[in-house]
């Protein structure tokens, strides 16, 4: 491996363009004045005071810029990593609390070991079984959960914490008569200001003008003494450096979601890393290197009082619209970040928490994600119904039940297709040499002693059993006038010994009946395993054809086997 490979920040830092910079130094700025109103609120949805939030904003931005593949994904705290977090951690200690805190921070180290690890032994394929109708109904369902939750500071009532979206309505019902009305107004205020500065221009920081929106109504209308609740008095300075601390009891409690937010937020870091990269084509995104990149983010910001971070989709977006060229423009955000520790966090005590819940809300809304469910009710009816699975799961259960749910799902999707695979029964196209599938195309010629099949997958010991019931129901429907039977293995990768044992008995049973077999276009790996286990012998090597008219021509005697050099050719010595 090339030290680029590993520090991808070699690749693209000697070779840096001055005319990147204006671009760099813009995206900086921008998604760092953008960072932190989202950092204290998504903080907030974690469970913790909002200066962690900004905490997270820092050094994971810079490491991450150093170590992944990307130069536009803005990493930092996001909604769903958030939420997982409080989901996690709620039932070990009371939110806020130097428990909680140091658990929180825990998780970020457990999160980040688990993807550097990944990264390292190159296991980022785990992450496909998470489907993407199971990640898109689990981020509606938690998007949706995520903004209920902020009912009470929107509301400035209190609604005790909780997971399932029905007993957050109900208790906010049951509320409804105590409504600050002040808080309310406030609010919604922020959710029209941000989401009219993004109808007029996305590039412009709309949570930024929110905070200064809500701070200015608070101390100017002395709305604190109407009841408005501020965030306070936030601590001033960069994070210190902490090890994080935790037993035995707290490693087996949280590894669960640690490990689920390591897949989940990876997943969605990569789907928007890869999306951007799309655009640009100067560089290339590694799956690998992008776990060993947001592994290394979260072990380094957990040292640094970080709780667990990601690539976030708004930011990402924003990030590129504002110019991002390189990592530079991260490193610039954070060094913004840092500033604001240092010296502007008392221009934030008169913030309303109804100003970040109306920044959450808007953010977690627009995940919610509808146009996919309808895009797969038209295209993919499984998928779909997982997706509504998933999407139920989570509101009805939980968050990480819900997440269950969809692995479950995606793995029995996974077993069902692969034990069941498409096998068709081919005719030929009238006056042509190529075979179709009967049951998708019209008019195609099919002959009473001649029965063609394709099976359409590897023939493994998962799928055998479906292979040779499949075949037989097939030739007993037609037993009496059958007397060849063609298997177009064009879509046959390879075998295991079970799928060999299933040709065999293949070959044994239409034997019994007098009927002769033959197999046409037999790929390279199968040949081999063919040769290997000498079925090619007991078959009869010229009962191997090219094409499947090809076979057709040698049973009737029309044309003698012509690719017999190459039909059985193996890389075996």
């Amino acid at each position: 491996m090339r030290i680029k490979d590993f520090l991808p920040i070699l690749d693209w830092l000697p070779n840096y363009k001055a005319s990147n910079l204006q671009g760099d130094l813009s995206a900086g700025l921008t998604v760092g004045v953008m960072l932190i109103p989202q950092g204290m609120a998504y903080a907030m949805i974690a469970g913790l005071p909002p200066i962690y939030g900004l905490y997270a904003s820092t050094i994971p931005l810079i490491i991450y810029a150093i170590l992944g593949t990307s130069r536009q994904l803005a990493v930092g705290p996001v909604a769903m990593v958030s939420l997982l977090t409080a989901a996690g951690i709620g039932a070990l200690a009371e939110g806020g609390t130097e428990t909680y805190i140091m658990l929180a921070i825990a998780l970020a180290l457990f999160v980040g070991v688990i993807q550097f690890l990944l990264g390292v032994f190159r296991l980022g394929f785990l992450v496909n079984f998470l489907s993407h109708p199971v990640i898109s109904g689990f981020t509606s369902a938690a998007a949706l959960i995520i903004g209920l939750s902020q009912l009470k500071h929107l509301l400035g009532v209190n609604i005790p914490r909780s997971h399932h979206v029905h007993e957050i309505l109900l208790n906010a019902i049951e509320q409804f008569g105590a409504v600050n009305w002040y808080t309310f107004g406030v609010g919604i205020g922020g959710i029209l200001l941000i989401k009219g500065v993004k109808k007029i221009n996305k590039a412009i920081p709309g949570p930024l003008l929110a905070v200064v929106f809500g701070i200015a109504a608070v101390y100017g209308l002395g709305l604190v003494d109407q009841g408005v609740k501020i965030v306070g008095t936030v601590p001033e300075g960069l994070p210190s450096f902490v090890i994080p601390t935790f037993s035995g009891e707290d490693f087996s409690a949280l590894l669960p979601i640690a490990l689920t937010i390591a897949l989940v937020s990876f997943m969605e870091s990569i789907a928007v890393a890869k999306a951007i990269q799309a655009k640009h084509k100067n560089y290339k995104i590694s799956a690998n290197q992008e776990l060993i990149g947001l592994g290394a983010a979260n072990i380094f910001g957990s040292l640094f009082q970080s709780y667990p971070v990601t690539g976030g989709f708004s930011r990402t977006a924003v990030n590129d619209q504002a110019g991002a060229k390189t990592g530079l423009a991260a490193i610039i955000s954070a060094v913004l970040i840092a500033l604001t520790l240092l010296f502007l966090t008392p221009l934030f005590y008169y913030l309303p928490k109804a100003i970040l819940a109306s920044v959450i809300m808007v953010a977690v809304f627009g995940l919610i994600d509808i146009k996919e469910a309808k895009h797969l009710w038209t295209t993919d009816r499984v998928d779909f119904w997982m997706l509504v699975a998933t999407f139920v799961g989570t509101l009805s259960l939980g968050i990480e039940q819900g997440i269950l749910i969809g692995v479950a799902l995606s793995l029995g999707v996974v077993i069902f297709r692969t034990t069941m695979p498409h096998f068709a029964v081919l005719g030929r196209i009238p006056g042509e040499d190529h075979y179709k599938n009967i049951n998708r195309f019209d008019n195609l010629e099919q002959r009473e002693d001649i029965l063609i099949m394709r099976f359409d997958a590897r023939l493994y010991f998962a799928n055998v059993n479906f292979f040779k019931e499949t075949i037989e129901a097939e030739v007993e429907r037609r037993k009496g006038k059958l007397k060849l039977f063609i298997l177009d293995a064009n879509s046959i990768n390879s075998a295991d010994s079970s799928g060999l044992h299933a040709l065999e008995e293949i070959r044994e049973f239409l034997a019994s009946l007098n009927i002769e077999f033959y197999m046409t276009s037999v790929k390279g790996p199968l040949r081999d395993t063919l040769q290997k286990g000498h079925f090619d012998e007991k078959l009869g090597k010229d009962k191997f054809f090219m094409h499947i008219q090809t076979a057709v021509d040698n049973f009737d005697e029309k044309n003698p086997q012509r690719y017999k050099d190459y039909v059985l050719q193996t890389n075996l010595d």
